[in-house]
């Protein structure tokens, strides 16, 4: 990322709240800030917290999440955005990543289901599954389609914890606006920055009852293997990242050039 000033709105309760600008894009040029905003869950935003929400002008949240999560903990809607529901796992059904964490209670349990690598497979499939589930396609289309939109933005989306389903719809979008690998792949991991300090808490009440670290490590975080098993799943299903908007999700060239054009700037 070139330039990280103010892309960071620094609200406790959403730590992984980050503005998706300062990136360098095609031609040397940079993704616009102050449009495009990722985040975890916003249900645990508070009252004096509010201003600060309020201040980059949201005019849609798209929420990521499923039913069940939004039915545990609904979103604080700042005045003046629109809540949008794009559930991407809606037909993965109740075995994915979400539901593991009940597992954890019991060591052995969690060992034998989750460990030796096993937790880590999980997710490296359901990053798979966000290319291929006929409701993420459809899900993603919709969002990236209205994002091209300059009356829906500023805009945020997120799902719970703001890294996996989230980090994939933004790994996707700066990949279309030609941010390189190498750096999509640093703004993907930087979760881990965010989102692991809050964790550590639960991390050590577990270690501390003989559930491996390694195990949390894997669900609470993210691992660059996440990343580039959902990359290879687009490679073969689609070929490149202009395949996968196209193919996957109907959005044909003129409406990602439209998207580029929206979220990069127009000089260097």
């Amino acid at each position: 990322m070139s330039n990280q000033i103010n892309l960071f709105p620094g609200i406790p309760s959403t730590p992984n709240l980050r503005d998706m600008g300062g990136h360098t894009a095609q031609d040397g040029r940079q993704t616009r800030s102050g449009l495009l905003y990722r985040s975890e869950q916003l249900g645990r935003i508070t009252e004096a917290e509010l201003p600060a929400l309020e201040k980059l002008g949201l005019k849609k949240i798209y929420d990521l999440r499923t039913e069940a999560e939004r039915a545990l903990l609904a979103d604080q809607i700042p005045p003046g955005a629109e809540a949008v529901v794009v559930d991407v796992l809606a037909d993965e059904g109740q075995a994915g990543p979400a539901q593991l964490l009940h597992l954890l209670a019991d060591p052995q349990q969690a060992h034998e289901k989750l460990g030796d690598g096993k937790a880590a497979q999980i997710f490296v499939a359901s990053y798979r599954q966000l290319i291929s589930l006929p409701s993420a396609r459809t899900g993603f289309a919709q969002m990236f389609n209205e994002l091209a939109d300059p009356s829906n933005l500023p805009a945020l989306f997120h799902c719970t914890t703001g890294k996996d389903r989230t980090g994939w719809a933004a790994a996707a979008l700066l990949t279309l606006c030609g941010v390189p690998e190498q750096e999509v792949m640093a703004d993907y991991l930087l979760s881990n920055d965010f989102i692991l300090p809050e964790y550590q808490a639960m991390i050590d009440k577990y270690v501390a009852v003989g559930v491996e670290k390694e195990i949390l490590l894997s669900i609470l975080g993210v691992r660059r293997e996440y990343l580039e098993a959902a990359f290879g799943e687009m490679r073969d299903q689609f070929g490149d990242i202009e395949g996968y908007f196209g193919e996957g999700l109907g959005i044909d060239a003129a409406g990602q050039r439209a998207l580029r054009e929206r979220f990069i700037t127009s000089d260097t």
